[in-house]
């Protein structure tokens, strides 16, 4: 198992190749699947080869090959990139997976504008797509270490998972190990505060907290949920934190409508919590091009410094732009 301190940076996709490595020794029944992104993989192919399926580069192929093996009683999981993942094969997730509910765990890398491989590489629309599915369960960590406790977690699922992370090459340890309690299901308060609450998941966590330490040296407390279960919803927590501090303000690396900023919204609204100060900071409706995951961010209008000014505004009171 992988073992790491705060601050330390890891490969989120070493470690789900670790964590894939050691279930695999107490699971006969796990298979695990790559349309040629198995880089990663290496422990598990050379422990477990005959439950080791390599398709090449075809995504839809990948899912159904998984498919058919939950239908006989495995446990499958795809790795690979998730821009293909979640749209070149959505028909074979909605349609072979999602409707029979089957146990397949999709785990991918390149969720948000990360890694620098234009918009053709860039899964922003995939929160939105995976959370419309009837059954399919989404998460989208932060810590590398998190990322195979959700995978652990999930194979307690009877259903479909899907599971986001950035580039997962090398990303920081959030949280001291054992730490915080990564129950599917429930957000984690990584700083508690009483002025706003920022809801956020995966690669824009650490900007969130970044962005809280700044505002608390100016007297603002911001609170920073790590929402790394988008579906189904922490209402509960949602909720709590909107009647606490009166503000929301979700930042993701994702398109701004559809994924976690829309979830939010419609529970305010069916809630009747309507009343809360609330924004969203994510993706507007542009192919972002090339750049550095940090600029490309400030480029669109959703990194630290957007995320301070927007904090700092709603706790002002005032209206978005001015």
């Amino acid at each position: 198992m992988t073992t790491a301190t705060t601050g330390d940076m890891l490969s989120s996709r070493s470690v789900i190749g670790s964590t894939l490595a050691d279930l695999g020794e107490s699971n006969p029944d796990l298979w695990v699947l790559t349309p040629d992104i198995g880089g990663s993989l290496g422990a598990f192919r050379s422990q477990f080869p005959d439950r080791f399926v390599d398709v090449g580069l075809a995504e839809q192929a990948c899912v159904g090959v998984a498919a058919g093996l939950a239908y006989d009683g495995k446990t499958p999981v795809v790795f690979g990139m998730l821009p293909f993942l979640s749209m070149r094969a959505l028909e074979q997730v909605r349609t072979d997976v999602c409707y029979p509910n089957l146990p397949v765990k999709i785990v991918g890398s390149h969720g948000g504008l990360v890694g620098n491989g234009g918009s053709t590489h860039y899964a922003v629309e995939d929160i939105a797509l995976m959370s419309a599915l009837t059954n399919m369960t989404v998460t989208s960590v932060a810590d590398p270490l998190m990322a195979g406790e959700v995978l652990r977690a999930s194979m307690e699922l009877d259903g479909p998972l899907y599971l986001r992370m950035g580039v997962g090459k090398s990303d920081p340890v959030l949280y001291e190990p054992g730490s915080v309690d990564v129950t599917i299901g429930k957000g984690i308060v990584a700083r508690d505060g009483g002025d706003l609450t920022i809801l956020t998941h995966g690669t824009t966590v650490r900007q969130a907290l970044d962005a809280a330490d700044i505002l608390a040296a100016e007297g603002i407390e911001a609170r920073v949920v790590d929402m790394f279960t988008i579906k189904p919803l922490d209402e509960e927590l949602v909720l709590a934190s909107a009647a606490e501090t009166g503000r929301i303000l979700v930042v993701e690396d994702h398109l701004a409508y559809g994924g976690l900023g829309s979830r939010v919204a419609d529970l305010l609204m069916d809630r009747g919590a309507g009343a809360v100060a609330f924004e969203r900071l994510g993706i507007p409706q542009v192919y972002a091009g090339f750049g550095p995951d940090e600029a490309l961010r400030e480029k669109h209008g959703y990194g630290l410094t957007q995320t301070i000014a927007t904090a700092r505004r709603l706790v002002r009171g005032e209206e978005a732009g001015r």
